[in-house]
């Protein structure tokens, strides 16, 4: 019989159903963990239906619900991000964003958490002051220097995070890149990746990013629930890029030609493009550095940008998603 010591861990994660979250708990699953999944409709399971996952039902706008579903999990994972619609009043976008947010972090006090591993978002790091050195950690966004809820409302609940890990619950916050890979259930950051192989974007998008696998981003987590100070925040990033560069990996994966000219986001009758309101914030993306977490958390070399865009092309197809 194992001794108490080689119980296996066990874990909560909120967003389960979702693609940042589906793959956390995949991940954890193969750690040997015990993972007990949050959603709101009883029958959800996102894209890890084939996992053995202890279900439970609850919602962010009930802490009632989620402190039951925490109750007996040191370790919880708040990956259910919130995603205001851009037609929402910033206003409005916050206070819902920082409600939930505070809604999980009482839950988690009062179910007894030992640690909270929040994923937030790469508009919370500002510009870098200096020109020779990229984007990190300790590079914060300005509250209302960017015109859109998303931006603000990330900050707000990041910050929610920070003090809560004043007021004694340690909270590691990680800050994915832009996320691709198998798993984008709604499909989130996929869309581009869609559009794309879809020709929809006719030309490329002037930018930069920073382009991270999911699976990466999920070993990320696991290694700051491990490794992460609380407080602290950690880049989990995989290539800089730019915008075009992506787009020529995506044409030589599907057999396109690369394109020549730039596409402009002028949103004018025929010319909108779908879900082009969220690609207006990228004049605001940058590259990242990634060392910090690589370093403090022990990460390996992310793996390769064809491989990540790949195999979420394969998993859109299987999935009906994207036709071939």
């Amino acid at each position: 019989m194992s001794t108490p010591h080689h119980t296996p861990l066990r874990c909560c994660v909120l967003g389960a159903t979702g693609f940042i979250g589906g793959q956390i708990a995949r991940a954890a699953v193969a750690q040997g963990w015990q993972v007990r999944g949050v959603r709101r409709q009883p029958a959800a399971v996102g894209a890890v239906g084939d996992l053995a996952l202890e279900w439970v039902t609850g919602d962010l706008n009930d802490p009632a619900s989620l402190v039951t579903a925490m109750r007996g999990c040191p370790l919880v994972f708040h990956a259910a991000g919130y995603d205001p619609n851009p037609t929402l009043e910033s206003r409005e976008a916050v206070r819902y964003g920082v409600t939930t947010m505070r809604n999980v972090l009482t839950a988690a006090a009062m179910a007894g958490v030992k640690r909270v591993i929040y994923t937030s978002s790469f508009t919370t790091i500002g510009p870098s002051p200096d020109p020779l050195r990229l984007a990190s950690e300790q590079d914060f966004y300005v509250p209302g220097s960017v015109p859109f809820p998303y931006f603000e409302v990330k900050w707000a609940m990041e910050m929610e995070a920070v003090r809560a890990t004043v007021y004694g619950l340690p909270v590691v916050i990680v800050v994915p890149g832009f996320v691709l890979g198998p798993g984008d259930v709604k499909p989130t950051s996929g869309k581009l990746l869609l559009m794309i192989a879809q020709g929809k974007l006719r030309g490329y998008l002037e930018g930069e990013v920073n382009v991270v696998d999911v699976r990466d981003v999920a070993t990320g987590a696991l290694a700051a629930a491990r490794r992460g100070t609380p407080g602290h925040r950690y880049i989990l990033g995989g290539h800089n890029l730019t915008l075009r560069e992506l787009h020529n990996v995506i044409a030589g994966l599907i057999g396109r030609k690369p394109p020549t000219s730039r596409q402009s986001l002028t949103l004018s009758g025929k010319e909108d493009i779908p879900g082009s309101h969220r690609l207006q914030a990228i004049r605001y993306w940058r590259y990242l550095d990634t060392a910090q977490a690589r370093t403090e958390l022990g990460l390996s070399e992310p793996l390769p940008l064809e491989q990540t865009c790949q195999d979420a092309l394969a998993w859109f197809r299987e999935r009906g998603i994207l036709k071939s």
